[in-house]
C-alpha cells in the first residue's frame, strides 16, 4: 500500500496536472449502469488508437501529423481516440527522471487534446506501460533502484511505493480536471503480473490506484486497460481464455467501486498462434459476447474493446481479409448496443499518418491510402451513433 508521504506527493503533482481547461465542443460522458450516457441518453463509440500521438506533436516539424490524423478520423465518424499520456525514459522522454518533465512533451500533450476537442473527439488517456515501450513499469523499477531500492523483478512496480510514487507522478497534464474532452483514465496499458497469477497483487494496485485518482479527480472515468482474461474469482470461466493466465481478472478488477468500465482487448493471430482463420473467429465471437454478457450481468458496467487489429504480417494476408475482420467484429459491437447490452463501442489498433512507415507494426491503418477499411470504419460508426 502507499504510504501517506507518498500520496502527498502524488496529489500535489496531479493537482498541478490537473489545471481547468476549456470545454467547449464536448460534455462529460458519464455512466448508468452498463451504458455509457450523456445527456441523459446512451452514447456509443467507434474509434482508434494512435499510440504515436503526443511523441509526435512533441515537435513542430512533424505536429501535422496529428492534426492530419484527428481531421480523417472525425471525417470517417469515429469520435474516440486512445493514446499514451506517458513517455518515460529514452528519446522525447516525457518524465526524464523520477519527478523532473520536459515541457516540450507537455506543449506536445496539450496541442493533441485541443486538436482532439476542435474535431470533436474524446480521449482515452493511458498511463503507463505493462510493456518496454515509452519506459513501461520496467523503467520504473529501473529507477527505484539507482535510488537504493532493492527490486527482484519488474513486477515488484505493484508493490514498491517508490516505483509506484513514480508511476502515479506520470499522470500529467494530459486530463485537465474539469475537461470534457478527455473521456477515461487508462490505469496501464495491458497490465500482467506474471510472479502472482493469483491476482491479488493486481487487485490490490487497481483499488489503491481507481481510488486515489478518484479522490483527486471525480469527474472523469477511469478504466483498468485490461485485455479481459478471467482469473480466480470465478475459475469456471477461465476455460474462456486463450489458454494461460497473467495475473489480471476480469471479474474481480473491474468489480472495484473507482473503475468505471471494462475493457477487452482482442488478438487471436497472437494468442492463438497456430490455428486457422475460423478457429480464430469462433473465438472472436465468443470473446466479445462472454465479456459483454458479463459486464451487463455481473459488473453492472459498460464494455468496451479498446483494441484489435488485423496484422498485415500474416501468412495469407490481404486487405480483404481484414476489412472483412472488422466488419464481423463491428457487427457484434453493433448487435450488442442495438439490443440493450454492455458493449458500447470498439477501437481498433491502429491510424497512422502518411509517411511514417519506419513506425510499422503490422496492424497500422492509413486512412487516405485504405479506401475499402475506412469505408467500413465509417460505416460502423454512422450505425453506431444512430443510437445515441
Amino acid at each position: 500500500m502507499l504510504r501517506k508521504t507518498s500520496l502527498a506527493i502524488i496529489g500535489s503533482v496531479l493537482t498541478a496536472f490537473l489545471a481547468p481547461k476549456g470545454t467547449a465542443g464536448h460534455r462529460f460522458v458519464e455512466t448508468r449502469g452498463s451504458q455509457f450516457v450523456m445527456n441523459d441518453r446512451p452514447f456509443y463509440f467507434n474509434g482508434f488508437n494512435a499510440y504515436w500521438l503526443m511523441y509526435m506533436a512533441s515537435d513542430l516539424s512533424t505536429r501535422d501529423k496529428v492534426t492530419d490524423t484527428i481531421e480523417q478520423a472525425s471525417k470517417y465518424g469515429m469520435n474516440v481516440a486512445r493514446t499514451l499520456a506517458f513517455n518515460d525514459g529514452g528519446d522525447r522522454a516525457l518524465q526524464t527522471s523520477p519527478g523532473s518533465y520536459n515541457e516540450d512533451m507537455f506543449k506536445g500533450l496539450d496541442f493533441v487534446v485541443s486538436e482532439a476537442k476542435k474535431y470533436g473527439i474524446y480521449l482515452i488517456l493511458s498511463l503507463v506501460n505493462n510493456w518496454e515501450g515509452f519506459g513501461g513499469k520496467r523503467q520504473y523499477v529501473q529507477w527505484a533502484r539507482d535510488q537504493g531500492q532493492v527490486l527482484n523483478n519488474d513486477d515488484e512496480f505493484f508493490t514498491n511505493p517508490l516505483a509506484i510514487l513514480t508511476r502515479v507522478s506520470s499522470i500529467t497534464g494530459v486530463a485537465y480536471k474539469d475537461d470534457p474532452t478527455i473521456l477515461a483514465w487508462e490505469l496501464m496499458n495491458e497490465p500482467r503480473c506474471q510472479s502472482d497469477i493469483s491476482g491479488k497483487t493486481v487487485q490490490d494496485w487497481v483499488v489503491e490506484m481507481s481510488t486515489h485518482a478518484k479522490s483527486i479527480d471525480m469527474k472523469h472515468l477511469i478504466e483498468v486497460g485490461l485485455e479481459g482474461f478471467y482469473g480466480e474469482s470465478m475459475p469456471e470461466k477461465k476455460q474462456i481464455n486463450p489458454g494461460y493466465e497473467n495475473g489480471t481478472d476480469f471479474i474481480s478488477n473491474n468489480l472495484v467501486t473507482g473503475v468505471d468500465f471494462a475493457t477487452i482487448h482482442l488478438y487471436p493471430d497472437q494468442w492463438l498462434s497456430g490455428t486457422n482463420d475460423e478457429e480464430q473467429a469462433k473465438f472472436v465471437e465468443k470473446w466479445i459476447q462472454a465479456h459483454a454478457d458479463d459486464s451487463k450481468s455481473i459488473l453492472g458496467k459498460p464494455l468496451l474493446l479498446t483494441e484489435f487489429g488485423k496484422s498485415s504480417r500474416s501468412v495469407g494476408y490481404t486487405v480483404e481479409d481484414r476489412d472483412k475482420y472488422f466488419g464481423n467484429i463491428f457487427d457484434s459491437i453493433y448487435s450488442s448496443a442495438r439490443n440493450g447490452g454492455a458493449c458500447g463501442g470498439a477501437l481498433f489498433w491502429q491510424v497512422m499518418a502518411e509517411g511514417m512507415e519506419n513506425w510499422s507494426d503490422g496492424y497500422e491503418v492509413v486512412l487516405e491510402q485504405n479506401p475499402s477499411t475506412a469505408g467500413v470504419i465509417y460505416q460502423q460508426s454512422r450505425r453506431i451513433s444512430s443510437l445515441d
